[in-house]
């Protein structure tokens, strides 16, 4: 085979895919000419490809990448590819761009996944010219391809898509995982001084370079305005297409557009790693106005850099029912003037405000707190707050602080309760008991634990009793009910087809989840799974049976699952993940407990055995997570101790050390009331 000779580009940016693909065509026109447009997927999928989709979103990212960034797609064609066993979410190969293939979807799913894929696609379509036109020179450079891209998968996909509720979806599930992975002590600049090999830039893929990124970057274009910050990516993509590039020469760019010098915000932004808090202060004087307003910046003492920020403030008043806005104030912090205390001026003398908002908008990259008054009134407020953004905010800002342990897990679980029946976003229901499942599982003594479970499967099912048949609604909270259930009964009904709510589909995913379910309560066993595979002779059915067996509370089970995570190299990659995400359960504490000290004797040699993202992965999943005990923090400090773990794994335990540092902190609240 012969091929023509391609544009130039980076040699990790070649594919070649092959197999027995099922294909779509179409093209992208405008007034410069025609780009050839493909979808791939197995043929065994081709009957959910929902091509037109795919092919509309396609073209709107087009249209929006040839308007503002100077330079026409690069390369011949752009096809996109759905491929098995893909170890990465997406790449973005030049003019072949691969998506793992669970973005095919055969079941229904919510609005938030057709929303993450489209940020996907857009995401990677950015690529094209962050990354393959112009490549970073070294991998401390990171993240000018990655920060980019999700910052304009997020932006794009919200001005150009109908999902054009992306920035609170990137609030409420995306920054979490950028300020968790920034506190931890694994912690690393955007932009790192130096990366030393390949080995410790593969774990640099994570939410720093990623989601930290995109924020600082969304903090950027809003300080300096659009039209200048659009103008330096012009700039910058002229200069140095079909080359390399670096953080220098980024700024270079858009300091000429912008006639600002950005070697200070880069230093603080860029070079400087961890994350600060806002808080806001409030004084009430007797006459119910404000005496004083100040929102301190504080920093943790091991990285103790403050930043200017623009951010938001929201006043919001409470009318009958309905928590309405005030007022948005958008308040600069300067540490250089402020030294680490603003003081809102605009706000003495007038009226207080049933609740003060910090990061209203969410376009500060900050960790913030509410003022007393405040935070005493979200659980009253926040069922009737029309934003979905300012939602978003309250939610993220009441999780932190419990993953802090500044506020106690029944606080958390009490605000489920009372607001959870009521929120009408599918992504915020998604993403808060996505978050909260772990602190529930993980912060509680187990005794305190089922009773939590118990308050957040009421508050799923009250939002499913009222939410619309066959909505993304309905979805998220049939599967949050589920996850939380402890009512095997309710379970064993919905696999046979009894008392399902009208308009939800028991399809094959939701199948599969009631039944893992079912499995980790020890009601059911290896012959249902077998049977539900019978069913379900796909890859994702596969997958699913793995987890399950792995669940299961047995003690042959176990042993069997333990060999497939640190010796069997036989298994796919995909299977072998899938088994160490079903190892560990909360309610099998007793079970599990050998295989502590198994996992930090036996997984140094087992993190050799694959290759490195895939064994950092697991060493991630098989960590014992629930041995919530001083026992393991030593054993995890012990092992960190030796000189001969690979990056990942070392990555891996440090970051489940830290976690499990967390929930020991958050159980010792607890004991102390």
């Amino acid at each position: 085979h012969y091929f023509a000779t391609s544009e130039i580009m980076s040699t990790y940016l070649v594919a070649l895919v092959a197999g027995p693909y099922a294909e779509w065509r179409d093209e992208y026109r405008d007034e410069h000419g025609v780009i050839p447009l493909g979808l791939y997927c197995r043929a065994s999928l081709a009957q959910y490809m929902d091509a037109d989709r795919l092919f509309r979103e396609t073209k709107q990212g087009f249209a929006f990448y040839h308007r503002n960034f100077g330079v026409r797609y690069p390369f011949r064609k752009y096809d996109q590819l759905f491929v098995p066993e893909f170890n990465a979410g997406a790449m973005e190969n030049a003019g072949a761009v691969t998506f793992l293939e669970d973005y095919v979807f055969r079941s229904r799913v919510t609005r938030s996944l057709y929303e993450r894929r489209a940020e996907t696609l857009l995401h990677e379509m950015a690529h094209m010219w962050f990354g393959d036109l112009v490549t970073m020179r070294w991998w401390d450079d990171l993240w000018l391809n990655e920060a980019f891209a999700e910052y304009l998968g997020v932006r794009v996909t919200a001005e150009v898509t109908r999902y054009d509720r992306t920035w609170v979806s990137f609030c409420a599930s995306r920054k979490a995982g950028g300020y968790a992975a920034d506190q931890r002590p694994s912690t690393h600049p955007v932009a790192p001084e130096a990366v030393a090999d390949t080995a410790q830039a593969l774990v640099n893929f994570d939410g720093i370079s990623y989601v930290k990124g995109a924020s600082v970057l969304r903090q950027l274009a809003a300080w300096l305005g659009d039209e200048a910050f659009l103008a330096g990516l012009r700039a910058y993509i002229a200069t140095h297409q079909f080359g390399n590039a670096t953080l220098r020469d980024l700024l270079a760019a858009m300091s000429a557009a912008s006639g600002r010098d950005l070697s200070g915000w880069a230093d603080v932004w860029l070079r400087r790693a961890q994350v600060n808090t806002v808080r806001v202060v409030a004084e009430v004087d007797s006459a119910g106005r404000y005496a004083q307003v100040a929102l301190e910046q504080t920093a943790p003492p091991e990285h103790p850099v403050l930043r200017p920020q623009r951010i938001g403030l929201g006043l919001y008043d409470r009318a009958g029912d309905a928590t309405t806005r005030r007022d948005l104030l958008m308040v600069d912090l300067d540490p250089a003037v402020d030294h680490g205390r603003t003081l809102v001026d605009d706000l003495r003398g007038k009226p207080a405000a049933a609740l003060l908002l910090p990061n209203d908008g969410d376009l500060a990259y900050a960790k913030v707190r509410l003022d007393s008054a405040s935070a005493a009134a979200v659980p009253e407020l926040l069922p009737g707050l029309a934003d979905p953004l300012a939602r978003a905010v309250l939610w993220a800002a009441m999780i932190d602080a419990v993953r802090d342990a500044e506020r106690p897990v029944a606080d958390l679980v009490a605000l489920i309760r009372a607001a959870l029946p009521s929120e009408s976003d599918s992504v915020l229901v998604e993403s808060v008991l996505t978050q909260a499942r772990p602190i529930v599982d993980r912060y509680l003594e187990p005794s305190a634990r089922v009773s939590a479970l118990d308050h957040l499967a009421v508050a799923c099912q009250r939002r499913l009793d009222t939410a619309p048949p066959g909505s993304s609604l309905q979805l998220a909270a049939a599967r949050g009910l589920i996850a939380a259930s402890r009512d095997t009964e309710l379970l064993r009904a919905w696999l046979a087809g009894r008392g399902v709510p009208p308009g939800l589909s028991v399809d094959a995913d939701v199948r599969w989840a009631t039944l893992h379910r079912l499995v980790v309560l020890g009601a059911a066993d290896a012959a249902a799974i077998e049977a539900e595979y019978d069913r379900d002779r796909s890859a994702t059915g596969a997958e699913w049976a793995a987890r399950c067996r792995a669940s299961l509370p047995d003690a042959e089970a176990k042993d069997r699952a333990w060999r497939v995570i640190v010796e069997d190299t036989t298994m796919s990659n995909r299977l072998a993940t899938a088994t160490a995400d079903g190892f560990w359960q909360p309610e099998q504490l007793a079970l599990t407990q050998p295989y502590v000290s198994r996992y930090f004797a036996e997984m140094p040699a087992a993190a050799t055995r694959r290759t490195p993202w895939v064994a950092e992965r697991i060493a991630a999943l098989a960590f014992p997570r629930y041995a919530v005990d001083p026992a393991t923090s030593q054993a995890a400090a012990a092992l960190l101790a030796r000189d001969d773990l690979t990056a990942g794994l070392r990555r891996a335990v440090t970051d489940a050390a830290d976690d499990l540092r967390r929930a020991l902190a958050a159980r010792e609240r607890t004991q102390d009331g």
